[in-house]
């Protein structure tokens, strides 16, 4: 069954006027699932005016009042939560417990945005001068515009839209046309929990979209999760019109594995880091650094435990590993199984012929693993963004961080081991913003900053945490003088 994917704009599903279309296919079996509109320019105009028109209510609600609303929208959440799942296994082709994880993470920052009285809060100093005060007010921006990925399509909007409106801004999101079905729904929730309509609204299309809301004189700021050259652009296009930016960009995360460490343990995660999502997430594992004698029984023991994920729709709760996003993302990983091939790395486990019985159509990749790997080699230096493990074998913990430290990106590092002397130096010489000890996606709880560093950032305030309440307020300071308070005191004795 093909499903309608209308904009949602003014608190209403409007059916786009747009002429074009684009098919949006089910990873696991190929099949249509809707025809995405690429929206026209009113269209995107409407939504940003709808969203204008209710900046002027909402910024005037009361702290305590938008605080009720998103309490009421994490309720519908929950209420929504198995609905919500389908839908991201559906439309992204995750397994159902990568799907209920994402839900519940993008549930957790509603959470911390409900807290927006005590996070809001300014600033006074009394007598700063003689009979003069100061105090900081935080303010919302206007109209923010949001740009999510496919590869989280609850998750992201949730890091960008609680906040946001918390703050008394209003938002206009345009999901990623590959995954674009729980965009609408999250709106529709939130359409129900008592915000000015027009307070969140979704528009859909492609780049050209993208480029009219980023370019737009009545959207005050951009928040952007995407690939490195994305973000780039994102970060330079919105800045040099005016806007406030946070741009969150690719990564080439590491694994360093050091003698001491627990092998089993470190094996079991570092599967659940490259392979979960298919390798499809910022901060799956992919350059995995074994350190010293460990190398040889780690490539063993991980290319026997990555051999034995099912793969298959993740709808099924037996399967461990589902699809990549399109077929143009399968063959893009395989053209990298084939660069490495051709490089003269060595490939212990390939999956390229991997396939799934029931649903011969799916844009399936099995967990690929390449030994004896080079920094110079494509699949050391590329985001393939994909399930696929390069091991790079180097002497010791200090060879280990000068090679992560050569890399442009610097999203996530993690590193195994039992010494805490060894995970001292990794923390303090690491030029990453988000590190994991013993733990291979070292994912922040929503009151932290999702912080990646170089070229997987472009911005100054990160997601998620306070960092995301400075990025959608802005600080006004009043200086008042109300005359000398010891004139004063006498002038109403005397009386």
């Amino acid at each position: 069954m093909v499903r309608s994917c209308p904009n949602f704009i003014a608190g209403e599903r409007r059916p786009s006027r747009a002429t074009q279309q684009l098919p949006v296919t089910n990873p696991a079996t190929g099949e249509v699932l809707t025809d995405l509109p690429l929206s026209a320019g009113d269209e995107i105009d409407d939504a940003v005016a709808s969203a204008r028109e209710a900046f002027r209510t909402w910024s005037e609600t009361p702290v305590m009042e938008r605080a009720r609303v998103l309490f009421r929208f994490k309720q519908k959440l929950e209420e929504a939560r198995n609905e919500l799942v389908e839908l991201v296994v559906l439309d992204n082709g995750k397994t159902l417990a990568e799907a209920q994880g994402e839900v519940q993470r993008g549930i957790e920052v509603v959470e911390f945005a409900t807290g927006i009285p005590a996070h809001i809060l300014g600033t006074v100093a009394e007598d700063v001068a003689r009979g003069i005060d100061c105090e900081m007010l935080r303010q919302p921006l206007g109209v923010a515009a949001g740009f999510t990925p496919f590869n989280f399509p609850v998750m992201v909007p949730l890091w960008m839209i609680p906040v946001a409106v918390a703050c008394g801004n209003t938002f206009v999101l345009k999901p990623s046309e590959r995954s674009p079905l729980p965009a609408v729904r999250l709106a529709e929730l939130f359409a129900e929990c008592g915000a000015p309509p027009g307070t969140l609204n979704v528009v859909h299309g492609a780049s050209e979209t993208a480029e009219r809301l980023l370019t737009h004189p009545n959207v005050a700021a951009a928040s952007v999760v995407g690939s490195s050259p994305v973000a780039k652009h994102v970060y330079a296009t919105a800045a040099a019109s005016g806007k406030r930016v946070q741009a969150l960009g690719g990564a080439k995360n590491a694994l360093v594995v050091m003698p001491d460490a627990d092998l089993n343990a470190t094996v079991e995660s570092i599967v659940t880091s490259a392979f979960g999502c298919a390798g499809q997430r910022c901060l799956a594992g992919s350059n995995l650094f074994a350190v010293g004698d460990i190398a040889e029984r780690l490539a063993e023991s991980l290319c026997a435990a990555a051999s034995r994920l099912k793969l298959g729709p993740g709808i099924d709760p037996s399967t461990k590993m589902g699809p990549v996003i399109t077929a143009q993302a399968k063959d893009r990983v395989h053209s990298y199984v084939d660069a490495g091939v051709t490089a003269g790395a060595r490939l212990r486990l390939d999956g390229r012929r991997a396939q799934v019985a029931a649903c011969p159509g799916g844009y399936f990749i099995g967990p690929t693993i390449f030994d004896d790997v080079v920094p110079e080699m494509a699949i050391a230096r590329d985001e393939i963004f994909g399930p696929v493990v390069t091991i790079l074998r180097v002497k010791n913990l200090d060879e280990a961080i000068e090679r992560v430290n050569a890399s442009p990106f610097g999203n996530s590092a993690s590193l195994y081991t039992t010494s805490g002397a060894a995970a001292r130096v990794f923390r303090k010489r690491i030029e990453a913003g988000m590190l994991g000890i013993n733990l291979g996606v070292p994912a922040p709880m929503a009151f932290f900053p999702f912080s990646g560093w170089k070229g997987s950032f472009f911005g100054d305030l990160h997601a998620q945490g306070k960092d995301a309440i400075d990025f959608y307020t802005r600080r006004k300071v009043v200086t008042s003088r109300w005359g000398d308070s010891d004139t004063l005191w006498k002038s109403s004795s005397a009386n």
